[in-house]
């Protein structure tokens, strides 16, 4: 399992503190034989319709002396999941 960032624990605490359920910590993204990990998945009840909102999140800090590398890792990343 790859290290939680150092964002990680703040995140989980003000999404919980915005009625939000941690339903996964960290969350598995099973796609064939690949095996992917993201940091958090949430979810909470919707008001105004059935069912339940959900997300998945990944914390990211960006602490390398190179911003543009770090978003790079994070596009492709993003990228990777959503697909």
């Amino acid at each position: 399992m790859p290290a939680k960032d150092i964002y990680h624990d703040v995140v989980k605490n003000a999404l919980i503190k915005d009625g939000w359920t941690i339903t996964a910590d960290p969350y598995y993204i099973i796609y064939g034989k690949l095996r992917l990990v993201a940091d958090l998945g949430a979810e909470r009840p919707l008001s105004a319709q059935k069912g339940d909102d959900k997300i998945v999140i990944e914390v990211k800090s960006f602490l390398n002396p190179s911003f543009i590398y770090d978003l790079e890792r994070a596009v492709g990343q993003y990228i990777i999941y959503r697909n």
